[in-house]
């Protein structure tokens, strides 16, 4: 009640002056809601006598005070028996409106209606008993427990509770009524949170910590970001402290628990493009093996400063080709590991007019070395990333390579900064202007701060320490000219060509390069297929050297050192008096032959995977073979695996 003594509507709100027995507005019943109402009932009741006709009673089917009326003004039943089920309707009725308004932690009698009223689990609604839907969400009866007051008994058995859910149910609907709304106010209130719950992102971020990619996949296929975060009170609805917090996103919770494989498909759609779907790279797929790789990577690295190249250096060296058992899978099950595996943006943007790789189709298909650009992080690392899938076939999580970058450019600035100061000084000089000492200093620095930073860019100069660090050339095969969104050309890029490790002695190197992608920002690495088929000493289309082959030794690749107009990559960083003698370094550094179309080319010799690498493949394998055989049925034929090959797939990649 108000001060003025008012009473409010049960239905509408409305307030209706005191002496008021329905509301003026809906002609709903006045609510018992003091103990002076039931007590004026018994009074009026006790004054007349059993046998006399009560003056004021109340309804037992729609709960209407009726005064001297022989049938109710509402629903038209009749009065009860006696008296005594009249007391305990008005009683009934007032401790089901105190359990109405009590708050969410009485859920055990959350939902109970007023005599005769069933309230809808959905949108809290109370409808008449013979009302099969709700009026208002048209949401079934079956759910709601429905108590029934009968006048025609004068006993406490008047009330018959029917339709009665199962408890399950009944719990998980307080619950979840209690969890969204503690205080629910109207229904208007009430339906309007409901649709703004974003139960696609809801389930997104349970299946992330179920392990169930599918809600995650329509979260992002329906336009979800990926960066979205929870909100206290989605956090809430989830009920589930221990696994949600406020502000994580997608991304938090896939690492938290470790769901590699919904990592990459986030990240790749954080990223965009045509790559956004799952990935199942094999460190994904094998991750205590990829760790294992990592762990042992860490060890190969020889860190002692000695003059005059003061760099750290690898003391393995290893080469990452994919598997040609991939040719022995279905061309559906084909299809699918290459859409897991590949980055297929960037591969159209190599592949595109004026084509950087796989221009040739004497390289490709004569001689079996097709480039594959694998997918990659776009974290700031990509390089870093790219150089490990390269040799090791993981990503760099550990920032080995950019500890060894750093380390490098630290301890190795005697040496490294005279040639970049000459190859920028060219480079100016082309472009008709000068620095300044401090300018140069500056720019300097800017590199070294940058090799030391995590997620940071990188640039020329890191490429070519990073081939020091490796102790072999690394060929970037890129884009010349980076480009906007619309096609439109921003400005030369500048990273394609060839990064020898020209501060070593050749003979402390090995001749066989790893290659990468470049394209806008983001470095790839690129892999050929194993040759399914026996090296020959003497492959056909290539002259002028005999391959010498050994027992390790898996695979040839063979990289073109020209573009498609055959004009020679370009060779980094070098010197006044090294500039004119191109061809020669190549040849000097590199494992140089010339195929019968007159293309110089470099072979990359791939040795055996070591055993973690050989595992964690045959593990990724297993999973596609796995694939392949539910795809089989009973009484198909095995086909040949000669008879498969990605070679013809070459225009979807």
């Amino acid at each position: 009640m108000n001060p003025e003594g008012k009473w409010s509507c049960e239905y509408c709100t409305y307030e209706n002056f005191p002496t008021a027995l329905k509301c003026t507005m809906c002609r709903g019943a006045k609510p018992l809601r003091s103990s002076e109402d039931i007590y004026r009932l018994k009074a009026d009741e006790s004054s007349k006598g059993a046998a006399s006709e009560p003056r004021r009673w109340m309804c037992g089917a729609c709960n209407q005070v009726n005064t001297n009326e022989d049938k109710c003004s509402s629903c038209f039943s009749r009065p009860p028996s006696d008296i005594a089920s009249q007391i305990a309707a008005a009683n009934l009725a007032e401790q089901l409106q105190r359990t109405r308004i009590s708050d969410c932690s009485a859920a055990s009698t959350k939902g109970v209606p007023l005599a005769g009223k069933w309230s809808c689990s959905v949108c809290t609604y109370e409808n008449w008993p013979k009302s099969k839907k709700c009026i208002m969400c048209g949401a079934s009866a079956a759910v709601a427990p429905t108590i029934r007051l009968s006048p025609s008994r004068s006993n406490s058995s008047a009330v018959t509770p029917t339709r009665q859910p199962s408890p399950e149910v009944l719990d998980h609907t307080l619950n979840e009524e209690c969890t969204l709304i503690k205080n629910p106010g109207n229904n208007y209130e009430y339906d309007r949170r409901r649709r703004e719950v974003d139960w696609g992102w809801l389930n997104a971020c349970k299946g992330v910590v179920d392990g169930d990619p599918a809600p995650v996949a329509a979260y992002l296929s329906a336009g979800g970001s990926p960066t979205r975060t929870l909100s206290p009170a989605e956090v809430q609805i989830l009920s589930r402290d221990s696994a949600f917090d406020v502000g994580h996103t997608l991304v938090h919770l896939a690492i938290r628990f470790q769901r590699e494989d919904m990592v990459a498909m986030l990240v790749s759609s954080i990223d965009g493009g045509s790559s956004s779907g799952l990935k199942r790279v094999p460190s994904y797929i094998a991750p205590e093996l990829a760790s294992s790789i990592r762990r042992h990577a860490t060890t190969i690295f020889n860190t002692k400063h000695s003059r005059p190249v003061p760099f750290p250096f690898v003391t393995e060296f290893t080469t990452f080709v994919l598997p040609s058992d991939i040719e022995d899978l279905p061309a559906a099950v084909q299809e699918q590991l290459f859409d897991e595996l590949l980055d297929k943006d960037v591969q159209q943007q190599l592949e595109m007019e004026p084509a950087v790789i796989n221009w040739s189709v004497e390289i490709t298909v004569q001689l079996g070395s097709r480039l594959h650009a694998l997918w990659n992080r776009s974290q700031g690392d990509c390089l870093l990333d790219s150089l490990m899938q390269a040799t090791w076939g993981v990503f760099d999580r550990d920032s080995l390579l950019r500890r060894a970058l750093a380390d490098s450019l630290s301890h190795g600035a005697h040496v490294l900064y005279p040639r970049w100061l000459e190859s920028e000084a060219v480079q100016a000089r082309q472009l008709e202007f000068t620095l300044s000492e401090a300018q140069w200093a500056e720019d300097w620095a800017a590199l070294v701060k940058r090799a030391t930073q995590p997620g940071a860019s990188l640039q020329q100069l890191h490429v070519f320490a990073l081939a020091h660090v490796l102790r072999r050339p690394i060929i970037v095969y890129g884009v010349k000219f980076v480009k906007s969104f619309r096609g439109e050309d921003l400005g030369y890029a500048g990273f394609e060509g060839v990064y020898l490790p020209l501060l070593w002695e050749p003979s402390f190197c090995t001749v066989s390069p790893l290659a990468l992608g470049y394209t806008r920002g983001h470095f790839s690495a690129l892999v050929p297929i194993e040759s399914s088929t026996p090296l020959l000493a003497h492959p056909s289309g290539v002259k002028s050297k005999t391959i010498a082959l050994d027992d390790n030794v898996s695979s040839v690749c063979y990289l073109p050192l020209v573009d498609k107009d055959r004009k020679l990559l370009p060779i980094h960083f070098l010197t006044k008096q090294e500039m004119g003698t191109e061809e020669r370094l190549l040849r000097k550094w590199l494992d140089v032959s010339v195929t019968d179309g007159g293309l110089l080319v470099a072979l990359q010799r791939a040795p055996r995977p070591p055993l973690l690498v050989a595992q964690m493949l045959e593990e990724w394998l297993n999973h596609y073979r796995s694939l392949a055989q539910m795809s089989r049925t009973p009484y198909s034929n095995v086909i040949p695996p000669h008879e498969f090959s990605s070679d013809g797939e070459t225009d979807d990649e």
